[in-house]
């Protein structure tokens, strides 16, 4: 497997699907099958999509939405919408730069980005990448964090990241183990050589080259003995706020508040870990009642358009999370390709705002939905 820089005309493509057609095309076919996977019968990565579709919206009429804005505050992170780029692995399978794109392109685009653990550029290398080169505004970079049975490992790996100018952490807790999915174990998927997990390598340590799919690659990186009592330690190591991402459940929620989360990101992983794990436009409502606005909620998982983040919004998140959509963009035009999926999001989210009779995000609330059964 090796990286891509494919040459579209990317204004030529005028949707997020269009991005993922153009991906299958260029990418590797192993790459492909990976980002593109789900766990088992992939019936939770069919469902994340479904499940914002079935919600209907019930827009205002004759609401001045002559002037609009689609600006956002979280965590005290200014940005361009109330979307991120979530955590995702190894972008170097798209494109040379990589993460160091990626990062490019959401500076540009105003939109706070997430490293992933299992990214093929350093912290240092794609925070640097996010200041830029000081004429304009940095980007704000947050750090996925797995927490491995070394824990002295995490805590340097921490400090590090803080070091480095992070903005805060996302640690992944629905990873005790890693979910089977079957299309990496067919293919044999492996971390192709000459690729590196920057951000987890240690002298003498595994470096994910054997093995046959994500579990026997990367098992390695996550511990099934983790606990709240790791969250609590996390947010003591350090006084960035933290994020716990893959909730599901109101009473989980409210637990990570009380070890010290600053927020929550309803997640199921992409429908990459338990397969028959809700649909997260469905788990939503639940975490939002039971965080009662204490602390930020957020949301990813089949997020397509400009209306699923009104749909989110109105459903009590405060920003969603776009992930398989970045890759779709790097593999289509790298840094181009990611600021042009992001421009699309901020155009269609500004279009449906306008046609929802939303001249704000506050004005985005709970009777805007409903459900179409």
């Amino acid at each position: 497997m090796t990286a891509v820089t494919a040459h579209h005309d990317l204004e030529g493509l005028l949707s997020l699907r269009d991005f993922e057609q153009v991906a299958q095309e260029t990418l590797d076919p192993v790459a492909w099958d990976y980002f593109r996977s789900g766990a088992w019968d992939e019936t939770t990565l069919r469902a994340n999509e479904a499940a914002w579709g079935a919600l209907r919206l019930r827009h205002r009429v004759l609401v001045d939405v002559s002037t609009r804005s689609t600006a956002s505050t979280l965590l005290g992170i200014n940005a361009s919408m109330p979307v991120w780029i979530a955590p995702t692995a190894m972008h170097r399978l798209c494109t040379d730069e990589g993460e160091c794109d990626t990062a490019r392109a959401a500076r540009d685009e105003g939109v706070p980005m997430v490293l992933s653990s299992l990214a093929t550029r350093s912290v240092e290398e794609v925070s640097a990448a996010a200041r830029g080169s000081g004429s304009g505004p940095a980007g704000d970079l947050l750090m996925q964090i797995y927490v491995s049975a070394d824990r002295g490992f995490t805590r340097a790996l921490v400090a590090r990241c803080e070091a480095a100018g992070v903005r805060g952490f996302v640690l992944t807790v629905d990873t005790p183990v890693w979910g089977v999915r079957e299309r990496d174990v067919r293919n044999g998927f492996r971390v192709p050589d000459g690729l590196r997990m920057a951000n987890l390598e240690r002298p003498g340590g595994p470096t994910g080259h054997t093995g046959r799919g994500i579990g026997e690659c990367l098992g390695w990186t996550i511990d099934a003995a983790l606990s709240w009592s790791d969250l609590e330690a996390l947010c003591g190591w350090t006084s960035l706020p933290v994020l716990v991402k893959g909730l599901c459940r109101g009473d989980d929620a409210r637990q990570a508040l009380e070890c010290g989360a600053k927020g929550v990101i309803v997640s199921n992983h992409g429908g990459r870990q338990l397969d028959g794990a809700p649909p997260t436009a469905e788990s939503l409502p639940e975490v939002v009642g039971a965080v009662e606005r204490k602390a930020a909620v957020l949301v990813d998982g089949g997020i397509r358009r400009g209306v699923d983040v009104i749909r989110a919004l109105a459903l009590g998140a405060d920003a969603v999370l776009l992930g398989r959509p970045i890759l779709w963009g790097l593999a289509a035009g790298a840094e181009r390709g990611v600021r042009r999926v992001l421009e699309l999001m901020r155009r269609e989210l500004d279009l449906a705002m306008a046609l929802c009779g939303c001249p704000g995000l506050d004005a985005i609330s709970r009777d805007l939905v409903s459900r179409g059964d």
